[in-house]
């Protein structure tokens, strides 16, 4: 009997990815352990194994496919002594298609290959094209809809199954045909494109279509924002004498290669923190907190297109030299997207540093589930008063710690704060 092969979950948070390409095609001979195909996640270009062996049947999902749910069927395998011809291909349904493979000309016919007659695409009353799914304009047909006064929920604002199911015949548009709409409604409730594409329409634009990893980055910070009750902390730090010691360390380690950065130091500084405040090192877990033993700090690291969160494993053990190699390994591993994706899930804080980039100072959006992260900005030189009362002039570093109120409260995050403060402006103190 031909076993179905299906989409698999390459990481614990995937729900659907990309079938990039295809390594075997309908007749080949399949070993268990065999790459059979490549699939791209939100974050990464992963190899999928085959685990089991007999000869490759009907190919279900063509290379290039997008939005592929995990344990939907992609293609079919034949044990011994079957055919191709013998195999019943499962009839789950695909992918939507995007409205720009509409405007091509084709119109994907109904999961299973069904020859129930679809509607032809609709066109509202100004002549532009109405997306909406096969499925969706025979439902709609059948009901009596005018596809005009749905508002599509699918990719790009397409009408979908869900739209017309929800939609009640003989609903009026929410803007009269003729006459000038009122000024508060010439604002899409909605960022969906067709609506947004209105507002723009007779301006040059190039639209850029929104890979796995810029759906994921959007869908989870707008849950952030949403969900996550973010409370900011400010403080200036001197960076003089952390820079002096960082120089001096350098030099000394010139000739293993070493060459140490402050954003190594911040992390050894944040890992101890941490430590000294055990409260503070959790995660918000649903409907509970999970207080972490060791520090295990993420590093947010922009790559093209959007950016990973490596995680540094018990930060807090390791010393400056082997944080530093560990750092520029991930860094280097994430802007190839050559992570595995237990190198970029976990920990409990994470740190921000837009400093390289001239910024002083900004807010940083936690990055469920963790309790903080903090946003570091560029050292530069200020005048100050020292202790003596005496104007001077020193570098100074200001960070923002936002934190997520459900896990951390206010005292215990100032607490915190204070440690990295601490750990930054005694630099020494992190080597005892």
């Amino acid at each position: 009997m031909a076993i179905e092969i299906l989409m698999p979950a390459l990481s614990p948070t995937m729900e659907e990815g990309t079938l990039a390409k295809w390594l075997f095609k309908e007749g080949d001979t399949v070993q268990s352990g065999d790459i059979i195909a490549e699939i791209e996640t939100d974050k990464a270009t992963m190899e999928f194994e085959a685990v089991d062996e007999g000869t490759m049947g009907p190919i279900l999902v063509a290379e290039g496919t997008e939005g592929v749910k995990v344990n939907t069927a992609i293609a079919m395998m034949l044990e011994d002594g079957e055919d191709a011809s013998d195999v019943t291909a499962p009839s789950a349904p695909a992918p939507e298609a995007a409205p720009a493979a509409a405007d091509a000309g084709t119109e994907a016919a109904p999961a299973g290959g069904s020859d129930t007659p679809v509607a032809p695409a609709p066109q509202a009353a100004d002549g532009s094209r109405i997306f909406a799914s096969p499925l969706a304009r025979r439902i709609a047909a059948d009901k009596g809809l005018d596809l005009s006064t749905i508002q599509g929920s699918g990719p790009r604002g397409r009408i979908v199954k869900a739209d017309v199911e929800s939609a009640k015949p003989g609903a009026a548009p929410a803007v009269a045909a003729t006459g000038a709409a009122p000024a508060s409604a010439a604002m899409p409730q909605s960022a969906d494109a067709a609506s947004v594409a209105r507002m723009y329409e007779g301006r040059d634009y190039v639209e850029v279509p929104l890979d796995g990893m810029r759906k994921v980055i959007a869908a989870r910070l707008t849950e952030a924002k949403q969900t996550i009750p973010h409370f900011y902390l400010r403080r200036d730090i001197r960076l003089d004498a952390l820079l002096k010691f960082r120089a001096d360390l350098n030099a000394q380690l010139q000739a293993r290669g070493v060459k140490l950065s402050v954003n190594d130091f911040i992390i050894k500084a944040c890992a101890l923190a941490l430590q000294a405040v055990p409260d503070a090192n959790a995660v918000w877990a649903g409907d509970r907190v999970l207080k972490l033993t060791p520090s295990d700090v993420a590093v947010a690291v922009a790559i093209e297109g959007g950016l990973f969160t490596p995680v540094i494993q018990d930060s807090h053990t390791k010393s400056l030299s082997i944080l530093s190699a560990e750092m520029k390994d991930l860094a280097t591993r994430a802007r190839d997207r050559k992570l595995a994706p237990h190198e970029y899930q976990g920990g409990s804080f994470a740190i921000s540093n837009l400093g390289m980039f001239g910024i002083d100072n900004f807010d940083a959006v936690i990055n469920p589930p963790h309790g903080a992260i903090l946003a570091v900005g560029a050292g530069v030189k200020k005048p100050v008063v020292g202790k003596d009362g005496a104007l001077e002039v020193a570098t100074v570093m200001s960070v923002t710690l936002s934190v997520d109120h459900r896990v951390i409260d206010g005292a215990l995050a100032a607490e915190l704060l204070q440690h990295i403060v601490d750990n930054l402006e005694n630099p020494l103190t992190m080597l005892v």
